[in-house]
């Protein structure tokens, strides 16, 4: 059974900055892609940053520049940078794993295909 187990988030004004840290578990494959999405109240979720097996990453553009995807020096550990931050990043920040080939694709799998974390709110205020 796979599980991912989020921590780092809490309250921060804007422009400060907090990273938000990932551990997954009982993933067998040796192939991955580990992935940060975030829900504001009302809104869709959202894909903002993957990481794939060889460190190559992407991101949405609303974080482009402000977020980082690291990995871990554990596998299936994966970090997110978050700096310069906005009220707007307000949200609760969920951590995905799943099976595809490169960072750019993983953004794009269905929501079906992530195994999930339970999540972590980040409140940012003005």
């Amino acid at each position: 059974q796979v599980q991912l187990v989020e921590s780092g988030g809490g309250s921060v004004q804007a422009g400060g900055s907090l990273r938000l840290s990932c551990a997954a578990s009982g993933y067998p494959y040796g192939s991955y892609c580990m992935l940060w999405f975030r829900q504001a109240p009302g809104k869709k979720r959202e894909g903002i940053a993957a990481i794939d097996s060889d460190g190559s990453t992407s991101y949405a553009d609303s974080v482009k520049g402000r977020f980082t995807i690291s990995q871990g020096n554990a596998k299936h550990t994966v970090y997110l940078q978050m700096n310069d931050l906005k009220p707007e990043d307000t949200a609760t920040y969920y951590c995905a794993l799943n099976e595809a080939p490169t960072a750019s694709l993983a953004l794009g799998y269905a929501p079906e295909y992530n195994y999930w974390g339970q999540g972590t709110q980040v409140t940012v205020s003005s």
